[in-house]
Order: structure tokens, then C-alpha cells, then sequence
């Protein structure tokens, strides 16, 4: 019997592999012989090609042990501008309202993962672990970025002080995280246990921490920099109002979500699609945060109503797709010219990065007594980042233009490598603490998860 199965999944894997040839081998033949074409039919088809590619891509990952994500990753990076040009970069950016509807499904899916009762089982490790992997990676990356600032080309003339100022606003994004890659292990995993639920709180409770610290970081920062400024706290007057009209917001779509779903119920697919891509945009327009309102949404939703199940199987039916497609844009998003030309200085961050953060994780879990799973593994979902921190990057910039888009370059270089090791590192800690279903993990990526990553 056993052997049967054995060669039944290896004639599945040559056949996959073999469509992967096959699918890419046809888009590379029409972009070459019909180059004209890409710009009329490249949405369509680009739309199509990475939904392909990517569920292939990731069936085939699967057989080494990697995460469904990496295969999603990988068949958009390959298929990307910069390596072999089937995607261009006017296609990419047709498709963005894909990330956009994404975001969304992940955020809610999110917030319907954090139910109270959960939240108070791993309230004292939570909170150590915030503690001290804010602390810890912050100084650590800190430190690192300045070491390294002689071989970074916009830092080599700056003075001392505004160097200091630049180290800084590094280590406030080096503490954000990425739900959607999270989310997405989780959804592929079908993962349940200690790990899982302290992983799902952790992540989805600090990025509201990184927004305040990225936010008192630019303060502290600005008289660094711009010497004839002083302390301003302007921007922390507006990241309050963001941050309450956002909660605020986010409940009410929470009450007028859980009440649709318990009146009416139906055509829940029209409903994601017009919360996620026009609330999306209305939220953009009034400047509030969209991740922390459908956060918001989604808890309420679980935790004051009884409708948080049905919602989460809505967004899986929702999501399947757009996830797969979503994961495959950051791969085609990747700046590989910027992660060749900056790829030491990166790596080095990454890897200092890595050690803080289990260093961090290790700590927190001696002083609030953690079981010896998060002990062990807590750390592996805290590698990963994401659309977090490149739009924190971007704000940086936009706030600090003489540090130049340097700077935000080498963001999108780390970025992408803990895009690609940090998927591995929490799958196989998942593995390794026993909390996978190995029977599931044949399925598509679902949506009760999947770069503000």
C-alpha cells in the first residue's frame, strides 16, 4: 500500500513539475515572440500566470519541506522584472489592488484569531516577550546599523550625531514583523497549539507597538538630523488620532459586520471584496490605518458575537486565491539589483537581526516561565517581515529625505531576505513542536491568514 501511495505522489510531482515547465515555457515563448502583447493582455495573463505557477511552485517547495509561501515567493521572483521579465514592473503595479484586497482578508482573519480567552492564557508571556524583543532587537540592530555605517554609501559623510539618528530610526523597523507570512504558515499548516496562539497574539499585538515606537523614534530623531529643529510633537499628536479614529472605525465595521452576517448572511463574497479594496481606499483617503481597523473589526466580530467562525470561512472562500496571488506579487516585488548591490550589509543586519531575536525570545521565556515549546521555537515567527516594514521605511524617508533612498533600499534588501528565511524558520519550528497537521498540508493555502506587511 505504502508503496502505491509513494508512487502515486511521485507521478503527481513529476506531472506538476512538468505543467511548471510547461506554463513557464509558454509565457516566456509568447513574451519573446509577441513582445508587443505583454501590454495589453499583462494584467490578465500575469493575473493568471502567478496563480498557476505559484500553486505549482508550491506543491513542488513542499516536497523538500518548505512552506507553501516560498513556492508563492519563488514563482513570482522568477517570473519578476528583474530575472526573467515574464511579469514587468507596469503589470506588478496593475495588480497592487490584489495587496490591497489581501491585506484586508489577512487583517480580519487576524483579528478573528484573537479571541480573549486566548489572550489571557499567554498574557504574562506576551507581555515579557514585548518587552524584551522590542527592547533587545531595537538596541541590537541599533548598534549593528552603525558598525556597518562605513560601508553604507549615504552614511560615509554623515556626522556623528546623525548617524546616531539614522542607527536609530533603523532599530524601530527591525522590530516589526509580518502577519501575512505568519498567517499564511498557519493557514497552511493548519497549526494549533501553544506555539501557534502565542506566535498569532505576539505578532498581531505588536505591530501597534512598532507603529508608536517608529512614530516616537521620528521624534527623538528629527533634532539628530536637522539641528536647527527642535523636539516636535506634532507627529505623535497625529499618530493618536490615527490610531483612536482607527480603533474607533474598526469597531463599528466590527457591530455592522456581525450584525450583517447574523441578519442577512449571504453574498459575503461581494461584501469582502467591497470592504477590502473600497473601505481600503476610504481609509487611505481620511489617513486612518487600515490594518489596525480591520484588526479591530475582526475581534470584535469574534469576541461580541457569536459569528467569528462564519466569518473566518467566508474569508477562506474569499481568500484561497487572492493569498496565492499576493504572495506571488512580494516575490515579483523583490528588488534583486538592490539585494545583489547591498546584499553583505543586509545579510549582516538579518543575521545579528536573528540572533537578538532569539537571544530576546529566550530571555522573555526564563522570566515569565514559558512551556518548553515557546521556549524553544518562540522565536522562528518573529524572523519574518514584510509590508510593515517597507511602508515604516517609506515614511522614514519621506520624513528624513537627506538619508536618501538609500536607506530604504537597504530595507527592501533585509526585507527580502527575511522574507524568504523567516516562512522557513517558523514552519519547521511548527514541525519540530509537534502543532502540524501533515494531513492538510496538501491543500492550498487557505485564507484564515496569509509585506502592512
Amino acid at each position: 500500500m505504502s508503496g502505491a501511495t509513494t508512487s502515486k505522489s511521485r507521478g503527481a510531482r513529476v506531472t506538476q513539475a512538468a505543467g511548471l515547465v510547461v506554463v513557464f515555457g509558454l509565457l516566456l515563448a509568447a513574451t519573446r515572440l509577441v513582445p508587443d502583447a505583454r501590454s495589453v493582455v499583462g494584467t490578465v495573463a500575469g493575473l493568471g500566470f502567478l496563480l498557476l505557477a505559484g500553486t505549482l511552485t508550491s506543491e513542488l517547495a513542499e516536497t523538500v519541506g518548505l512552506p507553501h509561501l516560498s513556492g508563492y515567493i519563488v514563482a513570482g521572483l522568477v517570473a519578476g522584472p528583474h530575472i526573467l521579465h515574464l511579469i514587468d514592473h507596469e503589470t506588478v503595479e496593475r495588480l497592487s489592488p490584489v495587496n490591497t484586497l489581501a491585506l484586508a482578508l489577512i487583517a480580519l482573519a487576524g483579528g478573528s484569531e484573537l479571541r480573549v480567552s486566548t489572550l489571557r492564557e499567554v498574557a504574562r508571556s506576551l507581555s515579557w516577550a514585548i518587552f524584551f524583543q522590542t527592547l533587545i532587537t531595537f538596541v541590537v540592530a541599533a548598534v549593528t546599523f552603525f558598525a556597518l555605517s562605513g560601508f553604507i554609501p549615504f552614511a560615509t559623510n554623515m556626522s556623528l550625531t546623525a548617524m546616531m539618528g539614522v542607527a536609530l530610526l533603523w532599530g524601530s523597523i527591525a522590530i516589526t514583523r509580518s502577519p501575512s507570512a505568519l498567517l499564511g504558515i498557519l493557514a497552511q499548516t493548519q497549526a494549533k497549539g501553544p506555539l501557534a496562539t502565542f506566535s498569532l497574539a505576539f505578532v498581531m499585538l505588536s505591530d501597534v507597538v512598532v507603529i508608536l515606537i517608529v512614530a516616537f523614534t521620528i521624534v527623538l530623531v528629527r533634532p539628530l538630523l536637522d539641528p536647527g529643529t527642535g523636539l516636535s510633537f506634532t507627529d505623535l499628536s497625529v499618530l493618536g488620532r490615527e490610531i483612536i479614529g482607527s480603533v474607533a472605525l474598526g469597531t463599528t465595521v466590527g457591530l455592522a459586520l456581525a450584525g450583517y452576517l447574523r441578519v442577512v448572511g449571504g453574498k459575503l463574497l461581494v461584501v469582502l471584496l467591497a470592504m477590502g479594496v473600497g473601505l481600503s481606499e476610504l481609509l487611505r483617503y481620511i489617513q486612518f490605518d487600515a490594518l489596525l481597523t480591520f484588526l479591530v473589526a475582526g475581534f470584535v466580530v469574534e469576541n461580541m458575537s457569536d459569528q467569528g467562525e462564519k466569518l473566518l470561512a467566508a474569508i477562506e472562500r474569499t481568500g484561497t486565491v487572492v493569498f496565492v496571488i499576493f504572495f506571488a506579487l512580494a516575490g515579483a516585488h523583490l528588488e534583486v539589483p538592490v539585494l545583489v548591490k547591498l546584499w553583505p550589509v543586509a545579510l549582516t543586519l538579518c543575521t545579528t537581526r536573528i540572533l537578538a531575536t532569539l537571544g530576546a525570545a529566550r530571555l522573555s521565556s526564563h522570566v515569565a516561565k514559558d512551556e518548553p515549546t515557546i521556549r524553544k521555537w518562540g522565536w522562528s515567527s518573529l524572523v519574518s517581515q514584510a509590508g510593515l516594514t517597507l511602508g515604516l521605511s517609506l515614511v522614514i524617508v519621506r520624513a528624513f529625505p537627506q538619508i536618501g533612498e538609500t536607506f530604504r533600499s537597504l530595507a527592501i534588501a533585509a526585507v527580502g531576505i527575511n522574507e524568504i528565511v523567516g516562512p522557513i524558520l517558523f514552519k519547521l519550528g511548527l514541525d519540530r513542536a509537534g502543532e502540524t497537521r501533515r494531513e492538510t498540508v496538501e491543500h492550498p493555502v487557505h485564507a484564515t491568514s496569509p509585506t502592512h506587511e
